[in-house]
């Protein structure tokens, strides 16, 4: 933390001087007690601001790397003064870039002690955010000197969009376009490729047994293979800057993100491999998965995602070769023009299987005829659902807890604690 010590008083040297000068020229005693009183004080206020440059000592804690929309980030400040005299005054500003953080404050700290105190605040958007640096100030109670700490120390969070709990919509499953028989999920078959490893269950075989983690771990704990997944889904979120109505959390940007984040969560509860694919002005591919990193790698795409200039229709034609045969694809758009569903027949002929979630724009202040664009899907026997504003402003929209108590109060009015924040604070870095 590097620290400097800069003079407020200018005038105190020259006043000091002159007095000097005068007792010199015409002996007084007024000029000795101004010379003296002068002196003495810039010289104690500067011992002073001094010892407080050397012995003052902030850190700045986190309790959580990333969060959830409606998630409460907890942070720890703590002043330690090992210094004989008090800072009476300390300014603390903070410079992170997370809305709603006001870790800002006045504050003081006694001679040879420490101040601790806790900020929270609830993340109420999307994205990735800086915490951190921080500047501090102190010095004399007389103001005459000024200490400036910088603390460039910074981390980043992740703010992950929230998920919600969506209706049971139709959704194509993988398969070749054009069979006369209700498409099925492939069955799950174990293959040779193992993902990671878990702790063995009454039914697992003797043969699983992953040895070497079970020996470190002392628990039994086995292989989990990859099998042949009960659907491959391809989740395609398209926010072109053109057709975005709303602004902030009411747009359907944001709506859009939401949508996607629980589409995929919902695929991953069902076993199904997800891959994501983000028309951004960043745009984010991430190849189809279904292990335990998935979710939180898909939702921290999502956090990040900003309008594209890029169509819809050119965009699916850009992304078509890349995405594998006999799939499901779920596109989430709020683009009512029909013209860019004539990119989705190629995809069908190879066996991709779409299905379309449409934002409807009259929900969100906007006036579209939707029948161009029903009508078309329907001839090329697509699903698609008209997605109101209202089914994604659901109660539990924000279902975020980390960092958050919960209470109860017993018979005899005592409160206590459910639920408490368990993870370990941490120092920026």
């Amino acid at each position: 933390m590097r620290s400097t010590l800069r003079l407020n008083a200018k005038a105190f040297p020259f006043i000091g001087f002159f007095a000097l000068v005068m007792q010199i020229v015409e002996p007084s005693r007024v000029w000795v007690i101004l010379t003296m009183s002068i002196g003495g004080i810039t010289a104690f206020c500067y011992w002073w601001a001094r010892g407080l440059q050397r012995s003052l000592t902030f850190e700045r804690e986190m309790r959580f790397g990333w969060a959830q929309v409606g998630d409460r980030l907890e942070e720890r400040f703590t002043l330690i003064n090992d210094f004989l005299l008090p800072a009476a005054w300390i300014t603390i500003s903070d410079h992170s870039t997370l809305p709603d953080h006001h870790a800002s404050l006045g504050t003081g700290v006694d001679g040879n002690s420490a101040n601790q105190w806790k900020v929270s605040t609830q993340c109420t958007r999307r994205g990735v955010y800086t915490l951190g640096g921080t500047t501090l100030e102190t010095g004399d109670p007389f103001g005459i000197f000024t200490v400036t700490f910088e603390d460039p120390t910074c981390s980043t969070l992740a703010v992950m969009p929230p998920v919600i709990a969506l209706p049971e919509l139709r959704v194509l499953s993988s398969g070749w376009s054009g069979e006369g028989r209700k498409r099925k999920l492939r069955s799950f078959e174990e293959t040779i490729n193992a993902s990671h490893i878990r702790e063995m269950s009454p039914n697992d075989p003797m043969r699983l047994i992953h040895w070497k983690s079970t020996a470190h771990r002392d628990k039994f704990l086995v292989h989990q293979f990859e099998g042949n997944p009960a659907g491959t889904c391809w989740v395609i979120l398209d926010i072109d800057q053109h057709k975005q109505l709303g602004a902030g959390w009411d747009s359907t940007e944001e709506h859009g993100v939401i949508l996607a984040a629980s589409l995929a969560t919902q695929a991953l509860q069902k076993e199904q491999t997800v891959g994501l694919a983000v028309n951004a002005a960043d745009a984010s591919w991430l190849e189809t998965r279904r292990n335990d990193y998935q979710q939180r790698a898909l939702l921290k795409a999502l956090a990040i995602a900003a309008p594209s200039d890029l169509g819809l229709k050119e965009y699916l034609q850009r992304i078509g070769q890349t995405i594998r045969q006999r799939c499901s694809l779920l596109i989430v758009t709020a683009n009512p023009d029909p013209t860019w569903t004539e990119s989705l027949m190629p995809l069908m002929w190879r066996g991709i299987s779409p299905t379309v979630f449409l934002l409807d724009p009259n929900s969100f202040g906007g006036s579209a005829d939707l029948a161009p664009l029903l009508q078309s899907l329907q001839f090329m026997s697509v699903p698609c659902h008209v997605i109101p504003r209202q089914m994604l402003e659901q109660h539990g929209i924000r279902p975020g807890h980390e960092g958050e108590w919960e209470w109860r109060v017993s018979g005899t009015g005592k409160a206590v604690a459910v639920r408490m924040p368990v993870a370990d604070w941490r120092r920026l870095e």
